[in-house]
């Protein structure tokens, strides 16, 4: 039998679109290409507010005072609430996470130096879940509270991800890199509060 006779039989037809159809729509899933494509991102913080100046002193005051020239106006950068560093699950990822508060009152999470790799539906969360290193902290971060704060914007780089007006950080403890496809945390850092 020849091949052209055989290629013409419906059960041989049949499983060549079906092959087709599977090595398609793996592709389409896996999107393997992602493990070699860098997308780096590179934010400023958010931007900073000027410092009001002090009250101006009295007329007698400023009589008796010489004038000196005025300089440029101060700046007041964001507000560091939290932070932490990026630890490596499903994937090598390394950074710090910053939670900020910008001049403005908003709340910013904050990526800085971030190194991990790309896939396909990977999200950045806020979540309540404990960091843990290897293979039991890979998929822990969808059992509890989370919140998305969007889709990655690249696997390099430094990146800023505003939250909700009224976002409770006190509600949650880490940030995860989190592949909403595959369910699965390519990395995370714990968050350290600070004082003030």
């Amino acid at each position: 039998m020849n091949r052209t006779r055989l290629i013409g039989r419906p059960w041989v037809l049949s499983i060549l679109v079906t092959g087709v159809v599977a090595v398609a729509a793996g592709l389409f899933w896996f999107q393997p290409w992602q493990l070699v494509v860098d997308e780096t991102v590179q934010e400023d913080l958010p931007a900073a507010a000027p410092v009001p100046a002090p009250p101006s002193p009295s007329p007698s005051a400023e009589a008796a005072k010489p004038t000196e020239p005025a300089g440029p106006a101060e700046l007041a950068g964001p507000t560091e609430l939290a932070g932490g560093t990026l630890i490596s699950h499903e994937h090598r990822t390394t950074g710090t996470v910053r939670l900020l508060r910008a001049a403005d009152g908003s709340l910013v999470l904050r990526l800085e130096n971030l190194a991990t790799s790309s896939g396909p539906d990977v999200h950045v969360w806020l979540t309540d879940a404990p960091v843990k290193p290897g293979k039991d902290g890979w998929a822990v971060f969808d059992d509890g509270r989370h919140l998305d704060a969007g889709q990655l914007k690249g696997n390099k780089g430094n990146q800023n991800y505003p939250l909700p007006a009224g976002t409770d950080l006190t509600a949650y403890t880490s940030v995860s890199i989190w592949c909403d496809r595959f369910d699965v945390s390519f990395g995370a850092a714990e968050l350290a509060r600070h004082r003030g």
